[in-house]
């Protein structure tokens, strides 16, 4: 396991401080949606595929991938399994994770976490990978 990335900007891929993510405006309040940004490369790399998860004016990103088995936690959006502002659940291994901080909720994910992404929404709505704090 020493070639788990632990952080998100070690994965293939990452997008840079500042890339935008979504608007605020486009997500419901309570919602978890799935996005991806194009590889540099495209249709020889695959997308940085993420989560967007809302709750009021606060929003949290994760990488989509499961941390017990490192496959996505989602394939696509009508099989994102989550209980609105408080958990995600992998739809393979059922490896169930908090909303507010992504750690280990329940099920094969002991110890381990999805990777969150740092972001900021800036006054037009805009968001935004934020430097890592």
């Amino acid at each position: 396991m020493s070639d788990t990335p632990t952080h998100w900007h070690q994965l293939p891929h990452a997008p840079p401080v500042g890339t935008l993510l979504g608007r605020l405006d486009a997500l419901a309040d309570g919602s978890a949606t799935l996005q991806a940004l194009p590889a540099p490369q495209a249709g020889t790399e695959p997308p940085f595929r993420y989560l967007l998860l809302r709750s009021g004016s606060e929003v949290k990103a994760y990488v989509n991938r499961c941390a017990h088995f490192g496959v996505p936690l989602a394939a696509r959006q009508d099989l994102l399994i989550f209980v609105p502002h408080t958990s995600i659940t992998c739809n393979v291994h059922y490896a169930r994770y908090r909303w507010s901080d992504g750690a280990c909720a329940g099920g094969e994910c002991d110890g381990v976490g999805l990777l969150p992404i740092p972001v900021v929404v800036d006054a037009q709505g805009r968001i935004c990978i934020a430097p890592s704090p």
